[in-house]
């Protein structure tokens, strides 16, 4: 499986749209220095050149290529209607610069 989502997170990116987006994104350090890290959003990317597209029974999923079959689970948490979606298990890559 390209990335496994919990139950949880499966209903609330349904009803929210039905799509999920799964990228790096990068994080700089206050010395220097960054890393990219897995998000997961709830919307479809502006360039889907970079993206993998899958169907998860029924989910529209784009992931980047790197992070397919890394063991990696969507989650959501928050409470009410702050509730966000987050990445487990997420790989953190030094960026080469």
């Amino acid at each position: 499986m390209a990335i496994a989502i919990s139950d949880n997170a499966r209903s609330w990116i349904e009803r929210n749209g039905g799509v999920l987006t799964v990228r790096l994104s990068s994080r700089h350090g206050c010395c220097g220095g960054g890393v990219d890290i897995a998000v997961a959003e709830a919307r479809t990317p502006s360039d889907l050149k970079h993206y993998r597209e899958l169907d998860l029974d029924g989910l529209k999923l784009f992931i980047a290529p790197a992070l397919i079959d890394q063991g990696l689970v969507v989650e959501v948490e928050g409470l009410l209607g702050l509730k966000h979606l987050f990445v487990d298990g997420a790989p953190i890559a030094r960026r080469r610069d």
